[in-house]
């Protein structure tokens, strides 16, 4: 019998036009199993309670944090070892980037990763970390980034933001679309509808970020982004939900 299989074996090796038509019979079959569940399946992502869109100012400074390549050297991808979930915090959940086009997950760490770097240490050094990376980080070799502060951001162009991920699925709303500037400005200075602010976006920090009130920079933007950066999810509920389903 083992004579025989390898005969047939032989067969298919020295017919070029038999082993490439089986080899794609094969590719195809491997094809359908994976890919023909994911028509019946609503979503694969798991919701996670707390997991909301962006502000817009969080939102403003993530297209900064995206522009400057901090993503070449920062990941937001803590994966499931031991070192790395005792470094860095709890590991990274699929719907954590849900709402991020394009997600930040990185394929390189120069710098630590930023997955749960909100609330780690305060908006001071933060912005003095961006002005001279050296200056709380001696063996820093990131570049300076002081240029932020002086330059001046508004939220007028927020809303159409909001409506073009609208439109590739996160859930923005019509108030929340008709509120963007408004809740743009209210985060960035602690002053306006902060109420309302908090009601369409939970947990969101309303503040002067950078240390200079009297005006609403890049640096504001960006601080407001990473002190959101993993502060969203409660992992022991998220844990548990887990294990129930």
């Amino acid at each position: 019998m083992a004579t025989n299989l390898l005969h047939r074996h032989k067969v298919i090796e020295r017919n070029v036009t038999l082993l490439g038509v089986l080899a794609l019979v094969t590719v195809a079959i491997g094809g359908i199993v994976e890919i023909a569940p994911l028509f019946w399946i609503q979503s694969t992502v798991t919701r996670v309670e707390g997991v909301r869109p962006y502000t817009p100012l969080e939102l403003a400074g993530r297209d900064i944090y995206v522009r400057e390549g901090c993503y070449g050297c920062h990941s937001q991808m803590i994966r499931p070892f031991r070192d790395e979930v005792e470094r860095y915090g709890h590991y990274s959940l699929a719907a954590e980037s849900m709402y991020d086009h394009p997600f930040q997950w990185g394929s390189k760490r120069t710098g630590p990763d930023l997955a749960r770097v909100g609330g780690r240490y305060s908006d001071e050094w933060h912005v003095q970390h961006l002005k001279d990376p050296r200056s709380v980080v001696p063996e820093s070799i990131m570049p300076p980034y002081a240029f932020l502060a002086d330059r001046d951001l508004d939220g007028k162009s927020m809303a159409a933001h909001l409506v073009a991920l609208s439109r590739v699925g996160v859930p923005y709303t019509g108030d929340d679309i008709k509120q963007a500037a408004a809740d743009f400005d209210a985060q960035a200075t602690g002053e306006g509808d902060t109420a309302g602010l908090l009601k369409r976006y939970p947990k969101a920090q309303a503040r002067d970020y950078d240390g200079n009130p009297g005006r609403v920079t890049e640096m504001d933007a960006l601080v407001a982004y990473l002190q959101g950066l993993g502060s969203q999810v409660d992992f022991k509920a998220a844990e548990a939900q887990e294990q129930r389903q």
